[in-house]
């Protein structure tokens, strides 16, 4: 038996043991027990093909001398194999033999295996039987390891039918025993299911955090991780992460191919089709869902291939198609699928049937399907409540009681916000936004329907940005982030060493070698930090009063999209109107030029011809973009009235008065929108904030500061809390002369309290901008050379009230917060800033195209200048385009002039770019 016992902790060294016992004779009980260790090894090696051949050998050979209850055993073994192979029916019949011979301890680990099989083909009560009767026996038996696996599978059957809190009892029970019994290997499996479950809770920081943990199980027994890569993939795809989901399904996909898992693959290209209808792509979906729908047919799953054909008609659906089929379809669906216990998808089916029918004008038939799903909303489960939710807006609409439709809408959206709550990470918060789209888009429409500006504006700041409304949570483990980022910056600064032109030598190897440390300390950074937890604090609603109240002589203009449809909301003087702009598509075509132009410009690319078409062609396209922006809400800027005779109109504007300040809410990709450089605000203090919600609570924010300063004793000096000069420099740049000790100068930075100037390496006008900067400002930490570190930078930045940092930035498309600012030891990410105390109160960013953000659904954005606003930051200035280093000197200069004079930062900037001729930094936040 030695060679059968060492099989699970040495595969190939059990095998090798068993071949041996092969050799000395091959037609006894010796041989059909080495032949079952053998099957197994490879089972464990993951080659089912040979375990099953192994494993048939072995049957054979025991039936031909007549050893039976051999030949049960190696059929208890064979059941698992032909399941994992796909061969379902074949699995059933060989358990059926074995429990015909199997007594006591073996009979109940075969009932585990069997439980296994009838789970897996949607026969979950009979599964639950087998396992129930099976667990006491193996736990009076005190087999530790037996009795972990049938609690495993207990506990996921638990999961798959919505009973959570079981489910999680079974599975910390299998967790505990197989960390006492020392089955590292099934501790991991264990642990990746407790991912599994808490994914199907809602709770996706503890979800990563298990299946994590479980990679690295496998990882150290060099074993295939496929059940776990998928556990990921879906807990990704529900956080809106579909291109890593994607990424990670492909890894699954290879998996299973290399080691003939074909049981699963059907599960692989339901998941594809998911993830396909998510990212807005149904004929593959729905072609996904299909195979997927053949493969489960095959493997005799019919509870599993309603799953797929729930997907294939919502991709139908997606795709425009409002049929009575479809609509048939998807109510045999929702009734099929309730009979197999699913939690969640009957739901999803009985709503789908109520748009379609609709769609159909079959209102009666809709109203009776909303309200079946309607009937759930006091359900734990969170996504549930947020299907019922919905399915109760529609039915009061079916109704004709918009009302109650939104205020169910309202309902649903709390839910959504509780849910999301949990969520600490900056990235899972702003892609989990996009969970909330259908609700807050139907309330939207709902608003523009009726023609209420005000309720168009409380819908539109309801879902926009909330992300950045909430202070990312620091991960548990917070040190080795910190300790990650360090050795992070470290390789790509050797990097770029190696990869830089003057190396004559550098080492294909070594590229690749650094690459793969860069993106496996990029994957562990990004990993981490989704386990951390938030919690819910309710935000009261967001008052269109208040906020007319805040803005005083400013004009607020916000821009809503619903579909390609584009509409601006203003308040000015308290009156709150709504104007449709037109096409957002027509917008976004001029926008492309503008972008394209100034890039050109700015770089001065191409002959004297073709930087004077560039010119022509940034002229004509800023023009028409004006128009379509600015044209039809022109009237309320200039205070002109809207519609004749509406009381609440502002006077007109006086003959040469000037333009009152203007906040700017963009949507979509008009947040890379360089507004300066349009006409109308073109002289005007123009801010651009992410939502109003955001720019009134730093307007707040200022308010209660000034009242705070007014009421205590004003000293009219500064110098003494900032420690006298704190200037730190490593070069002649400076305009002080450096003390020799840095630690004094951190140290008073690090106290919040005045300003910071850093000249980053690499940025030609850095270090002669930042000296001339330190003679306006004598008492700053000024930071250049090497004592430009981004721990040096992340001191000084803490807290400080102004800092001005000229260095490159770096926007990372594929993964919004490793965007960076370049120190002189490597990147200063944005993982780096979310570790501050608070970020400076007003920040400068004297670099091309720093400014720029990923755009989710929602408005909610990642990147460098949007991180800010959530850590404290009021006031950003910085470009979203390429701007001339020699032109961004020269404006940085006059920008400071007229911060110093005290004009307020927008009014700043803008009296900057009037003077030097020079556009292309925008004043987002507050503003002043």
């Amino acid at each position: 038996m030695s060679a059968l016992d060492q099989v699970l902790a040495q595969p190939s060294a059990g095998r090798a043991a068993a071949e041996a016992v092969l050799g000395e004779g091959d037609d006894d009980e010796a041989a059909v027990i080495a032949l079952r260790a053998i099957g197994l090894s490879w089972k464990e090696n993951g080659d089912l093909a040979r375990a099953a051949r192994a494993l048939r050998r072995s049957v054979a050979l025991a039936e031909r001398t007549g050893l039976s209850y051999r030949a049960a055993e190696a059929r208890m073994s064979l059941v698992v194999i032909l399941a994992d192979r796909g061969n379902t029916d074949s699995a059933l019949a060989e358990a059926a033999l074995a429990d015909s011979v199997l007594t006591g301890l073996d009979r109940a680990r075969l009932r585990v295996n069997l439980g296994l099989v009838l789970g897996r083909i949607g026969r979950t009560a009979e599964a639950l039987d087998a396992l129930d009767a099976s667990q006491p026996v193996l736990a009076a038996y005190g087999d530790a390891r037996w009795e972990a696996i049938a609690l495993n599978l207990r506990g996921i059957i638990h999961v798959y039918r919505g009973a959570g809190q079981t489910a999680q009892s079974d599975l910390l029970r299998a967790a505990h025993l197989t960390e006492d019994g020392g089955y590292r290997l099934l501790n991991a499996i264990v642990l990746g299911n407790l991912g599994f479950a808490a994914h199907r809770a809602g709770d996706l920081p503890s979800a990563l955090y298990w299946i994590d943990a479980a990679t690295q199980g496998f990882a150290e027994h060099d074993k295939p991780i496929v059940t776990v890569l998928i556990d990921r993939a879906e807990t990704l795809l529900r956080a809106g992460l579909s291109t890593e989901a994607h990424t990670t399904l492909r890894q699954a996909i290879a998996e299973h191919e290399r080691t003939g898992f074909r049981y699963d693959r059907a599960e692989h290209h339901l998941m594809w089709a998911r993830a396909a209808l998510a990212d807005g792509e149904p004929a593959v979906a729905e072609d996904a869902a299909r195979t997927a729908r053949g493969m489960f047919g095959r493997q005799r799953r019919t509870a599993w291939a309603d799953l797929a054909r729930h997907v294939e008609a919502s991709a139908r659906f997606a795709a425009g198609e409002r049929s009575p089929a479809l609509l048939k379809t998807a109510v045999d669906l929702a009734d099929r699928m309730a009979a197999a216990k699913w939690p969640v998808t009957p739901l999803e089916a009985r709503l789908l049937a109520g748009r379609i029918a609709l769609a159909l004008n079959r209102n009666d038939q809709a109203s009776a399907l909303f309200a079946q799903v309607a009937r759930h909303r006091n359900r734990r489960e969170a996504e549930v409540r947020i299907l019922a939710w919905h399915a109760h807006a529609l039915h009061a609409l079916a109704n004709g009681r918009a009302s109650a439709a939104e205020r169910a809408l309202q309902a649903g959206l709390r839910v959504h916000a509780e849910n999301n709550a949990v969520l600490g990470a900056t990235d899972l918060r702003a892609h989990a936004a996009a969970r909330g789209e259908e609700l807050a888009k139907l309330g939207l429409r709902l608003a523009l329907e009726r023609g209420d500006a005000r309720a168009v504006l409380r819908w539109a700041e309801t879902w926009r940005a909330a992300s950045l409304r909430r202070r990312p949570v620091r991960p548990p483990d917070d040190e080795q982030l910190a300790a990650d980022l360090a050795e992070l910056r470290r390789v790509v600064a050797d990097l770029a060493a190696v990869e830089a032109p003057t190396t004559l030598e550098s080492s294909r190897s070594e590229v690749s070698r650094l690459n793969a440390e860069r993106l496996r300390l990029e994957a562990a950074i990004r990993d981490r930090s989704r386990y951390a937890r938030g919690t819910y604090a309710p935000e009261p609603p967001f008052s269109p009063a208040a906020l007319a109240e805040v803005l005083g002589a400013r004009v607020l203009v916000e821009f809503v999209r619903l579909d390609d449809d584009l509409h601006a909301v203003t308040v000015r003087d308290g009156v709150v109107r709504r104007h449709r702009l037109g096409s957002y598509a027509a917008v976004l075509k001029q926008l492309d030029v503008v972008r394209f132009t100034m890039n050109r410009m700015s770089r001065r690319f191409g002959s004297a011809t073709m930087q004077a078409a560039a010119v022509q062609a940034y002229d004509h396209s800023r023009q028409v973009l004006d128009g379509l922006l600015f044209g039809p809400v022109r009237r309320a800027l200039d205070g002109i009235a809207g519609v004749a005779g509406v009381a609440g109109d502002a006077e007109p504007k006086a003959a040469g008065a000037p333009d009152r300040p203007l906040i700017v809410v963009p949507t979509g990709s008009l947040h890379a929108l360089p507004w300066t450089a349009l006409p109308t605000c073109a002289g005007r203090a123009v801010s651009v904030t992410p939502s109003a919600r955001l720019w009134l609570a730093a307007a707040n924010a200022v308010e209660a500061a000034a009242v705070a300063v007014s009421a205590g004793p004003a000293t009219g000096d500064n110098s003494a809390a900032l420690g006298g000069s704190a200037t730190v420099d490593g070069s002649a740049a400076s305009a002080s002369p450096a003390t020799g000790d840095n630690s004094a100068a951190l140290a008073s930075a690090a106290t919040g309290l005045g300003t910071v100037l850093m000249a980053g390496p690499g940025l030609a006008h850095a270090e002669p901008e930042i000296a001339a900067l330190a003679a306006r400002y004598p008492d700053a930490v000024v930071l250049s050379g090497d004592q430009a570190t981004a721990a040096n930078a992340a001191r000084a930045l803490d807290g400080a009230a102004l800092a001005h940092v000229a260095t490159h930035g770096r926007f990372r498309a594929d993964h919004p917060l490793f965007s960076s600012l370049d120190a002189f030891d490597g990147p200063l990410y944005v993982y780096d800033l979310e570790r501050l105390g608070s970020t400076p109160q007003t920040l400068v960013l004297s670099a091309c195209e720093s400014a720029l953000s990923g755009v989710r659904p929602g408005d909610e954005l990642m990147g460098l200048a949007s991180a800010v606003f959530a850590l404290g930051t009021r006031t950003l200035i910085a470009s979203v385009t390429p701007v001339d280093d020699s032109d961004t000197r020269t404006l940085m200069l006059a920008l400071h002039a007229a911060l110093a004079a005290g004009r307020p930062a927008a009014a700043a900037l803008a009296e900057a770019s009037a003077q030097t001729g020079i556009g292309g930094f925008v004043c987002f936040g507050f503003g002043g």
